[in-house]
């Protein structure tokens, strides 16, 4: 029963953390380019202050459970295993992206307006744009793998 109740509770906190990167994605990616500075700044910090707080309580806890999942895997040797160590892995990673690359440029939108935007503003956009698709996709790809860990638990002997 407790491995039961924490893997749900580890793939329902991944779910939500990839999902906060995938809505992003899905709905600014594909028309961020034609956004004035003004419009970018402002739907930045919009964002930005809608998700940091919550997201600094949320991918830790998240991150937790998912390793106490693979920690109570029953099958040390099986490929579930090895999936729900891979998912730990991958949103390590997407952990990283976050703190390393993703943060250091919300901290920097967080100062512009748009009579201070510096010239090289579309670059860090670039950046900011291939950095969270790269994090949207590793975070999809731990819950994938996180799902069929507890999917197939067992290994076909």
């Amino acid at each position: 029963m407790t491995l039961k109740l924490t893997n749900l509770v580890a793939l329902f906190l991944l779910a939500l953390v990839a999902g906060v990167f995938w809505g992003t994605s899905f709905t600014l990616t594909g028309s961020i380019e034609t956004f004035s500075p003004a419009e970018f700044i402002h739907i930045g910090k919009t964002i930005i202050a809608n998700v940091a707080w919550p997201m600094r309580i949320l991918m830790p806890a998240c991150i937790l459970f998912m390793l106490l999942s693979a920690w109570l895997y029953p099958e040390k040797k099986s490929p579930g295993f090895f999936l729900n160590v891979a998912a730990c892995l991958l949103i390590i990673v997407t952990l990283l992206i976050t703190l390393l690359v993703e943060v250091p440029i919300d901290n920097q939108i967080k100062t512009w307006t748009a009579e201070t935007i510096p010239s090289d503003w579309g670059a860090i956009r670039e950046r900011w744009q291939y950095f969270h698709t790269a994090r949207t996709f590793v975070s999809l790809a731990s819950f994938g793998s996180m799902a069929i860990a507890i999917i197939f638990p067992k290994s076909k002997n």
